[in-house]
């Protein structure tokens, strides 16, 4: 059974969902976008980076920490992105269970394995319909997000001083309102607020992007003193998002 034998008013639901996803969250691109060009990327660099890293939260981490410390950041940089994209990997090994591709269409769903997809996909009740949502949110997601990226980093550009309309703070903004959903459990919060307290003490005295590197610890720290503890599922029963990130 494939997902065109699903009957059509399920394959409809399956697909307004997805798509539904994947407007909302590739409107977040505008975001990314314009924080890019203000953190001193080009156009075609902030693109490149909606094209290939393709996962919000290491996008948006990313140019914040270049934003902050420039060239000499990018080590911290790169290694804060990597951090947060972990996450896809194990994804995968939820969505391999459904998917069963091979060759190319395996490096494709690889590229669309984000939270967004993984989420829409898990949450349906049929293997057809799984296939199906992944599939439809990741293309989706994908489209909106680079089209989007592309508008931000044009308007930001055109903007001219980011610092003027308060750009500057714009990545740490879209953080916290990435992270605020994800706040359900005593768990959640502790690692954030512990996180937090890390980071305030070591801002002043370490380079931009190591504190956040360092503020990682705070999750080790939680974890060890409520082993055996874990967050709840990814999406609702519903298959619907606790929060979003393309982020990407």
């Amino acid at each position: 059974m494939t997902a065109a034998a699903l009957p059509d008013g399920r394959r409809r639901e399956v697909v307004r969902q997805s798509w539904s996803v994947g407007v909302a969250t590739g409107a977040y691109g505008i975001s990314f976008g314009a924080l890019a060009v203000a953190a001193g990327l080009d156009v075609w660099q902030a693109q490149v980076l909606s094209l290939v890293m393709f996962t919000g939260g290491s996008q948006f981490a990313f140019v914040g920490i270049i934003g902050a410390g420039g060239l000499a950041a990018a080590p911290a940089a790169v290694a804060t992105a990597a951090m947060l994209g972990i996450r896809n990997g194990l994804y995968g090994l939820q969505t391999s269970r459904f998917l069963g591709v091979t060759g190319l269409r395996r490096l494709g769903a690889a590229q669309l394995t984000i939270d967004e997809s993984t989420a829409v996909g898990i949450g349906q009740s049929e293997p057809e319909a799984q296939r199906l949502g992944f599939w439809h949110t990741g293309i989706a997601v994908f489209t909106l997000w680079n089209l989007s990226t592309l508008g931000g980093s044009v308007l930001g550009n055109a903007l001219g001083d980011p610092r003027r309309l308060g750009l500057d703070a714009a990545a740490a903004a879209a953080f916290i309102a990435l992270l605020w959903p994800r706040l359900r459990s005593r768990d959640a919060t502790a690692t954030a607020v512990l996180a937090a307290f890390i980071a305030l003490l070591a801002s002043p005295h370490l380079p931009a992007g190591v504190p956040v590197i360092l503020a990682a610890v705070a999750a080790l720290v939680v974890g060890l003193r409520r082993p055996g503890r874990h967050e709840g599922p990814l999406e609702g029963a519903d298959g619907s998002l606790p929060g979003s990130d393309p982020v990407p």
